[in-house]
């Protein structure tokens, strides 16, 4: 099992298992499910790194809210 996702291939890939294990029924405690939990962790730690959401700039979110 690898450590990290280094690359868009390997995004990509792990992406693409993560979505076919998401279709199977599967067992809590299973080598897939542990699988999929392993690999969901490292997706969200390649996307918080190269695709960052933003923090909301609350100051424009009240003008909004306050414009009539």
């Amino acid at each position: 099992m690898q450590r990290q996702i280094e690359n868009t291939q390997q995004y990509n890939s792990s992406l693409e298992r993560v979505y076919g294990l998401m279709q199977m029924d599967l067992l809590p405690g299973s080598q897939e499910w542990d699988e999929l939990e392993t690999l969901s962790i490292l997706v969200k730690e390649y996307e918080n790194i190269h695709y960052p959401i933003p923090k909301p700039q609350l100051g424009k979110i009240k003008e909004n809210l306050l414009r009539p």
